[in-house]
This record gives C-alpha cells, structure tokens and sequence, in this order.
C-alpha cells in the first residue's frame, strides 16, 4: 500500500483498517477533517453495539454506545467502508 500523499507513511493513509483509520482520518489536515460534513449522510451499523446511527462528518460516535467510527474521503460514497476503532476507544487530543 502506497502513501496517500499526505506525508503519512504507507499504510497509515485513507485506505487502512479499523484503528488505524479512525486515527488516520481524526488527524488529517491537522484534525480538520474529522469534523468535515460528509458529502451525502451514511446510515450504518455500529460495529460495537449493533445499534443503527447516521453519521454526518468524516469522525462519528454510535449514539447508543460512543463507538468512534470513521471513514475517509476516497470512500465516503458506501457505508461497507466505514470502519470501527474497537471497544474503548478516545478520540486523540489535537
């Protein structure tokens, strides 16, 4: 996997997983991103509890349980592409 050109290392760019992502995207363009509406809304799954929830920006919590999910611009157009950053887990401080 290649850098995604914005300084970040292979692998740690907008086509990870899990964590990694959510990490990734929360930080981008100096934490800008993370509250960036999306272009169009995605409704999903909370990949923690089960709970269904909308998310409207690039960075979003599972209303039920606080999951933090996030999904980055190149694949913001499908839900699949949402990923989860697992049980526990804080937004980093910017």
């Amino acid at each position: 996997m290649g850098s995604c050109g914005c300084g970040h290392a292979a692998g740690a760019g907008p086509y990870a997983k899990g964590r990694e992502l959510v990490d990734f995207v929360s930080k981008a363009h100096g934490g800008a991103l993370r509250a960036r509406p999306l272009p169009d809304h995605l409704t999903t799954t909370c990949q923690g509890c089960g709970a269904s929830f909308t998310m409207t920006t690039f960075v979003g919590s599972c209303s039920a349980c606080g999951g933090v999910h996030a999904v980055s611009p190149p694949l913001c157009d499908d839900p699949a592409n949402i990923q989860f950053a697992g049980t526990g887990y804080s937004l980093p401080s910017l």
